[in-house]
């Protein structure tokens, strides 16, 4: 038996009146259902292939067409149909009263969620608002109770007593009801600032585990208007117990960033003077930016990247550019974008992605006066990075010209919670005849030495850098690795700066003292040519170190073995993303290594093969097969696309779309951080260590997942009109695929 997609018709349980705008039985719009009228569930794979033409042909044939069709005998209207409109019935609710019953009938598990693993009866009697609730109609299957539930969770939030529900709200189309939710809620709910209006909220960091918690922001030495606005802030505000804090001046060292771990503490970010509308005086307040979501709560570095990609499609051009413009208050104040704006990670960056988030900004803003000052600005920065934190030790490898995640730190991660180290601790503190707390004061204030110990967090560090925290790829060995991901994040950088300096600043871009590193000139002066012969010269050592001619694909480069790698990651595909491929190499990676990785639900992280056997004592990694991301299937849709690829890209972007739909559609409007891309039914539930972001909420989803959420909006812009009408009746790839190509539609 195939997967059955839940088919809700709508039963009248008293007398129709046209007063309540009812359609005829044949007319009505059945959510989740592929047509027939018995209500009975649909299962793909059990119709015959001439069923499945004929719903195919269905789906495609223009609305004029089908609206010839006498009214009687036309077809139910689809969800599919994304271009059909007609009228539809309207519910008057009572808000406590129907979400009390809602969930003792349907919310079979008691988690505040109705889901296909609820086995309650699957249906609910509305009033319609035209009968003022005497005429009732049944609501049907998960997908509607769910949507309902998720509505008058909202509704009971805003305090409302009662609502009146359009039935298309609860039937609505999957694909458009998460394309709306993302562009009109989730952006909103995950931006954050850091200013007066909630730096008792935004100071205080669950991570923190020290005897005293308490909002604390730690402010550069090269912003004291910020400095004096926390301070008065503070001062008249004492119930919030601010603590405000001048960064240290000195270089940022290990050594310094363990000795702020007694007092961790938020990194300002960029502020802009407004005029309170209030008072008409002028002040400071943050630039907003975008979160992660769940337990994300911060600034995060490539996260932020992948947001914008969506914003900007949004058309929420503001935060993608305010977004761009706290990444160079970080970089000319602290010199690196951080993994996230906490304390302690100071001497820790994350993938670089700043030219290419600056420069789809100004695409989008190129008629503003301050475009080319933007520009300007965010290029400078990205240099500034490139010299002082991707091109320097110890992050570069001098023998090969790579670069590698090698970040700063003494002592133990202390974000992690208490007890996380505890079982690689435990031999080192009965070594020294400690106690756990004991050995871990000893080991991080340097007064004992352990270098396995030291060496063992490097790597972890460097993980975490990475942003593939965590991975068998990376385990042990990733401080030593010049990885294909961060040296093509770097070609991409080398190639977009020669080519800004070229276009928009006249072959000359001059380098002021806060944009410049300490092996820089004040104003020295850039010129593209440099920075085309550097590309070059990445180019030809990704070649020599980490292209395999033989597997036709990229892998890292261990700087300390001086050999190549084995493990087969997707992050192959993000030379292609960056250009660094050539078009034979493109070629060969479609061909040999793209059929390694692409599943049910689009690219997996790495295969199966690479990762090896699990087990209680070896658990996965959640970077790991069987698990996908949306950063690895966005990067790879771009550089399929970059090289004509478009098919390829259309049916991976199509893979990932219909697992996160399905996800959504079956699981109370569910989106989570990653999912086990291998599992149709329920792939956003994940076993990996940290389990999943995005899943625990009651009622209702708020803020989805950041990059999913812009996996999602860019996804929908790379597939056909026909594969978005195919996503919203939830046919999976290979149907789709099969019965286009025998209705002789394949080629759109």
């Amino acid at each position: 038996m195939g997967r059955q997609i839940e088919h809700m018709p709508q039963q009248e349980t008293s007398n129709r009146s046209d007063k309540d705008g009812i359609i005829s039985a044949k007319g009505i719009y059945h959510a989740g259902g592929i047509g027939g009228y018995s209500g009975n569930p649909v299962c793909w794979s059990d119709m015959s292939n001439a069923t499945l033409i004929s719903v195919f042909l269905f789906i495609y044939e223009p609305l004029s067409a089908r609206n010839q069709l006498a009214d009687d005998t036309r077809p139910p209207t689809r969800r599919a149909s994304l271009d059909d409109v007609r009228e539809t019935r309207k519910f008057l609710i009572p808000v406590d009263a129907t979400l009390k019953e809602l969930l003792k009938r349907e919310d079979t598990d008691g988690n505040m969620q109705i889901t296909i693993e609820d086995s309650g009866p699957k249906v609910l009697r509305l009033g319609t608002l035209a009968s003022a609730g005497y005429n009732q109609f049944d609501i049907r299957g998960t997908y509607m109770l769910s949507n309902l539930l998720q509505e008058l969770t909202i509704a009971q939030g805003y305090g409302r007593k009662q609502v009146v529900l359009d039935e298309a709200r609860l039937n609505e189309n999957p694909v458009n009801r998460l394309s709306r939710i993302i562009k009109c809620s989730f952006w909103d709910n995950l931006t954050r600032r850091i200013d007066g209006s909630v730096i008792e909220k935004v100071g205080l960091d669950p991570k923190d585990w020290t005897a005293d918690p308490r909002p604390r922001i730690y402010v550069p030495r090269g912003a004291p208007e910020q400095y004096e606005y926390y301070n008065r802030l503070a001062e008249e505000r004492p119930e919030i117990r601010l603590d405000v804090q001048w960064l240290p001046a000195e270089e940022i060292t290990g050594e310094l960033v363990r000795d702020l771990n007694d007092k961790p503490g938020l990194l300002a970010v960029a502020m802009e003077e407004y005029t309170d509308p209030t008072t008409g005086e002028t002040d400071l307040r943050g630039l907003p930016f975008v979160v992660p979501g769940g337990r994300f709560n911060e600034f995060y570095g490539w996260d932020s990247y992948m947001e914008s990609i969506g914003l900007l499609i949004n058309d929420r051009i503001d935060l993608a550019k305010s977004m761009v413009l706290n990444f160079c208050f970080c970089i000319q104040h602290y010199g690196k974008i951080f993994n996230a704006n906490r304390s302690y990670y100071l001497g820790r960056s994350q993938p670089p992605f700043l030219t290419d988030m600056a420069l789809r900004v100004y695409e989008k803003i190129k008629s503003e006066p301050d475009a080319l000052d933007f520009l300007k600005l965010a290029i400078r920065a990205a240099i500034k990075e490139y010299y002082g934190v991707w091109m320097a030790a110890p992050r570069l490898d001098p023998i090969t010209g790579l670069s590698r995640y090698r970040p700063l730190g003494v002592g133990i991660p202390p974000e992690t919670e208490a007890s996380h180290f505890t079982h690689i601790l435990k031999p080192y503190a009965e070594k020294h005849n400690m106690s756990n707390d004991e050995f871990v004061h000893a080991y991080n204030s340097c007064s004992l030495s352990e270098p396995e110990l030291d060496e063992y967090f490097l790597h972890d560090r460097a993980v975490r850098e990475s942003g593939h925290d965590t991975s068998y790829r990376l385990e042990k060995v990733a401080a030593n690795l010049a990885t294909i991901d961060l040296n093509s994040l770097l070609y991409k950088y080398e190639v977009d700066i020669a080519r800004t300096i070229h276009v928009f600043f006249g072959d000359k871009l001059s380098m002021p003292p806060e944009f410049c590193t300490s092996s820089m000139s004040p104003n020295q002066v850039e010129t593209s040519a440099a920075w085309d012969r550097r590309s070059k010269k990445r180019r030809s050592a990704m070649d020599k170190y980490l292209w395999n001619e033989k597997k036709g694909m990229y892998f890292d480069y261990d700087t300390v073995k001086q050999e190549r790698t084995q493990y087969e990651s997707a992050t192959t595909f993000w030379a292609m993303w960056s250009g660094a491929a050539t078009p034979r190499q493109a070629a060969a990676l479609v061909i040999q290594a793209l059929p390694k990785f692409e599943v049910f639900g689009g690219l997996v992280s790495g295969t199966e093969e690479s990762r090896g056997a699990v087990s209680l004592s070896r658990p996965n990694r959640q970077w790991d097969y069987p698990y996908g991301w949306a950063p690895q299937q966005i990067l790879a849709w771009t550089g399929l696309l970059r090289y004509g690829y478009t098919e390829e890209a259309e049916r991976l972007a199509y893979k990932w779309l219909y697992l996160v739909t399905k996800a959504f559609f079956d699981f109370n409007g569910v989106v989570v951080e990653k999912y086990d891309v291998t599992r149709p039914i329920d792939p956003h539930k994940v076993d990996a260590e940290y389990g999943n972001q995005g899943s625990d909420f009651k009622g209702v989803a708020l803020e989805g997942f950041g990059w999913v959420n812009a996996s999602y909006v860019y996804g929908l812009t790379i597939v056909n009109v026909h594969m978005q009408r195919a996503l919203g009746a939830l046919t999976p790839w290979e149907t789709f695929s099969r019965m286009t190509e025998q209705a002789g539609i394949a080629d759109f």
